[in-house]
């Protein structure tokens, strides 16, 4: 016998074939935006299912290192995954497929499963898919006690970023750049309308110049924020920080091109006053406002409606006992982690019952709470000089994050036997 029929006759060879299935999972999972703890889960249930005697599994925002046992045998491989995004659709079909495995599953029926997801286009075209930020930052603009003008304008400008975002990123181009390019497309589209305004009735426009923070919400990273704060909360630090840090990364470079906008232009990040409106009739047009913000943030993350629908209703909920709260005197940071602790409790009630991933109705629920109004002026501020915005709107960002987290976490260990105790 040749020395290479000897080497073949020794290799493991179903063993490797496993192995390959399970971390094919763990890298669909991953690039579909979800956590690592959750990416770990998935990979652990086809490893049960194979029969595979142990599997651990090391994962990071683009990595994963793997090792599958099998008696006095083990196998380890690694996987680099590059497409940093969020596929709500994909991440639901994925944990569908990892829930549903029995013992005695085969690899070829795992792969099977794989390349049918794999192949799913996405569920709503280009025009779409920027209607829905436009429709999220139109009733973000409201709820940052934007009128109609605001509204109108913000829905323009952060559709239009929307699909330049999406034009630039489809063709694989650096993401960071692209956020730059769809800030500035946003806040340039903003200016235009103000602008027009003006010319068509005389300074209108001049006193609306604030809604143009609100058309970059767009960009802010909810998925990677919460799912960075989650993983830290399971003592995850390599993968908590890289998702936080990418995190930052993406709101500071959207927070640049929205400074240097303003800066050449001369549009102004103050905040705008609330307006006169009768309480009873504030509180409802919260709750319009909080369900169609999460709704389009939950649809551009490429939710199914049913999907979409059930996080705009945790959403709605939410959003406005924290408006609520923070109106009644409740310092910002808790009324925030009061309001998310509910999202978590409402997820847990609601998630099965609709058969999809908890963070499909989470995230986008708490994504319309994440402070990206503030993290854009606390910048603004930082390069104007102005030292007292910058380290007030800076401050207040860092704490609602963390309350955020805190709200989310402890929803989890309240519904979750593994997150309530360390493993």
């Amino acid at each position: 016998m040749s020395t290479t029929h000897e080497e073949d006759a020794l290799e493991p060879v179903e063993l490797i074939r496993q192995s390959g299935a399970v971390l094919r999972m763990g890298k669909a999972m991953l690039s579909s935006g979800t956590g690592s703890y959750r990416v770990k889960t998935a990979m652990q249930q086809v490893a049960r299912a194979f029969g595979l005697d142990r599997h651990e599994a090391h994962v990071t925002l683009t990595e994963i290192t793997a090792t599958s046992h099998r008696g006095a045998i083990f196998r380890t491989e690694v996987a680099e995954v590059r497409s940093i995004g969020v596929n709500a659709h994909r991440l639901g079909e994925l944990t569908a497929v990892a829930n549903g495995l029995q013992p005695g599953a085969t690899v070829d029926e795992v792969n099977r499963e794989l390349d049918r997801i794999e192949a799913l286009p996405p569920l709503y075209p280009a025009l779409a898919n920027a209607l829905f930020a436009a429709v999220a930052c139109g009733a973000f603009a409201f709820l940052n006690n934007g009128g109609v003008i605001e509204v109108v304008g913000v829905f323009i400008a952060a559709g239009l970023g929307q699909y330049v975002r999406r034009f630039f990123l489809h063709r694989k181009f650096n993401q960071f750049g692209v956020t730059m390019i769809a800030a500035a497309v946003a806040c340039l589209a903003y200016l235009g309308f103000v602008l027009a305004l003006d010319a068509l009735a005389g300074g209108a426009g001049a006193s609306h110049e604030a809604g143009y923070i609100s058309a970059v919400l767009f960009l802010v990273p909810g998925f990677a924020l919460v799912t960075g704060a989650l993983d830290l909360a399971k003592l995850d630090f390599s993968a908590g920080v890289a998702r936080t840090v990418y995190a930052m990364i993406i709101l500071i470079s959207a927070a640049i091109a929205v400074w240097a906008v303003s800066w050449v232009t001369g549009l102004s990040a103050d905040p705008a006053p609330a307006a006169d409106i009768p309480h009873a009739l504030l509180v409802t047009l919260r709750l319009v406002a909080s369900a169609l913000g999460v709704l389009g943030f939950a649809l551009m993350f490429n939710s199914p409606f049913r999907m979409a629908l059930g996080a705009a209703a945790i959403g709605m909920v939410a959003n406005v006992l924290r408006l609520e709260l923070a109106g009644l005197g409740v310092a910002m940071q808790a009324a925030t982690m009061i309001a998310t602790l509910v999202v978590g409790l409402m997820a847990a009630w609601v998630a099965p019952r609709l058969s999809v991933p908890r963070i499909t109705v989470s995230v986008p629920a708490v994504v319309i709470m994440v402070p990206g109004a503030a993290v854009y002026r606390a910048v603004v501020g930082l390069n104007n000089g102005d030292a007292e915005v910058a380290v007030t709107s800076g401050i207040q960002a860092i704490f609602v994050v963390i309350s955020i987290a805190i709200g989310l976490a402890v929803a989890r260990m309240l519904t979750d036997r593994t997150w309530a105790y360390e493993r």
